[in-house]
């Protein structure tokens, strides 16, 4: 299930459709690992930057909205709405939506890489860096690139006594993703900050970065 303080608090659960009740193995788990489909009174809507509509294909990603009668329409002491013209408040995430409105979250939209008008989502990069035996966390995050607008650095913190090359994180990568969301680069480091609920401390690595530039990038 996922939800939101927002929207009181539930807005998906994945409980299987009649639709999909014939699914079995890689399937099912494919299915079951989404965040699942909206309750009663709750509906999703999937943006783009301009808030024109995206595809429910399950594939392109996009803004997730939500509108219903338990969203919050404002903040506590806040004379400013946060609901758009047509009352969805922007969740924040980045999500896909399918035909049958089961929705997986992707990223968030502030860490999500925008390279030349394509997003790229930096959780998968993530979740498949740590995949490497000698990988004990990952973290990506969009770097300016002179031609792409952003690109992809991925940062690495191996177990202890493991060393591995940048060579060695790139080729286990390849071929599990496409082509352009391989990083262009991977910076190692002795730890990566969290927050003090255990998340990934992203403004402090792209503060920790913000000097870095891609190597022999071309405009």
């Amino acid at each position: 299930a996922w939800g939101m303080t927002e929207m009181s608090p539930l807005g998906s659960f994945c409980s299987l459709k009649p639709v999909y009740e014939g699914l079995s193995g890689d399937a099912l788990y494919d299915l079951k690992v989404k965040q699942g489909h909206p309750p009663f009174t709750v509906e999703f809507r999937l943006t783009d930057d301009a808030g024109a509509d995206l595809p429910w294909d399950g594939k392109t990603f996009g803004r997730l909205k939500v509108r219903g009668p338990a969203v919050a329409g404002a903040y506590y002491r806040s004379e400013d709405g946060i609901l758009d013209d047509h009352g969805f408040f922007d969740t924040g995430d980045v999500a896909t939506m399918d035909s049958h409105a089961y929705m997986r979250i992707t990223d968030r939209s502030k860490d999500v890489i925008k390279s030349g008008g394509e997003w790229i989502s930096s959780i998968d990069l993530e979740n498949l860096a740590v995949g490497h035996p000698k990988v004990a966390e990952a973290a990506v995050i969009g770097v300016p690139h002179p031609k792409w607008d952003e690109r992809p650095l991925l940062i690495v913190q191996l177990k202890p006594g493991e060393s591995a090359t940048k060579e060695d994180i790139l080729k286990f990568m390849e071929g599990k993703i496409a082509k352009w969301w391989m990083p262009d680069d991977v910076q190692f480091v002795d730890a990566i900050p969290h927050t003090a609920t255990g998340k990934i401390l992203k403004t402090a690595l792209r503060d920790q970065f913000k000097a870095y530039s891609f190597p022999n990038a071309a405009a």
